[in-house]
């Protein structure tokens, strides 16, 4: 009777182990694979702040619902997409996205790091753009120096403007 009782617990302690594998293996590779929406933006806070130190532009940051949100597919489809905005955005800006999906699986340090920045911003609606510079503090912790924000605009041509007034702002404070 004592070998059934252990032979039981060994394939339940195996039967477990094989969950927690799996679900490890799963984790890593959403992790190693989550990408944004749109080519050329990133996903992660500090490679943007690393970028945007090395390169001195500041990060635009775009609060999506990319899996729902109507206006976010609009923003992206009359903006993000278009060559006009690619080339101005890479000598102007670090893209940041931020998603907050419906469907869509995240890693769950992307996902916790984009509810406290959609707190940090007051986020409330999307789609939300807001423009700013980084620094950290000698604890390690990220300061916010906002430029701006938008939301939803018709054209490159709009957005890029309203953006680069922005931009222009943030050497005359």
């Amino acid at each position: 009777m004592q070998a059934i009782n252990l032979t039981r617990v060994l394939k339940l302690n195996f039967l477990a182990l094989f969950v927690l594998i799996g679900s490890l293996s799963f984790g890593q590779s959403t992790a190693e694979t989550y990408t944004a929406e749109n080519e050329g933006w990133l996903v992660d806070i500090n490679e943007a702040y690393e970028e945007s130190q090395s390169t001195g532009k500041p990060i635009l940051a775009n609060f999506t619902g990319s899996d729902w949100c109507g206006w976010c597919k609009r923003l992206t489809k009359s903006v993000f997409v278009h060559d006009e905005f690619k080339t101005w955005a890479s000598e102007n800006v670090v893209l940041l996205e931020l998603d907050y999906p419906r469907r869509k699986k995240m890693p769950a340090n992307i996902k916790a790091q984009n509810a406290n920045l959609q707190k940090a911003f007051g986020i409330r609606g999307y789609p939300s753009i807001h423009v700013f510079d980084l620094s950290k503090n000698t604890s390690g912790e990220f300061a916010i120096s906002a430029l701006g924000k938008t939301g939803y605009t018709k054209t490159v041509g709009e957005f890029t403007s309203g953006v680069d007034q922005m931009i222009a702002r943030r050497g005359s404070e």
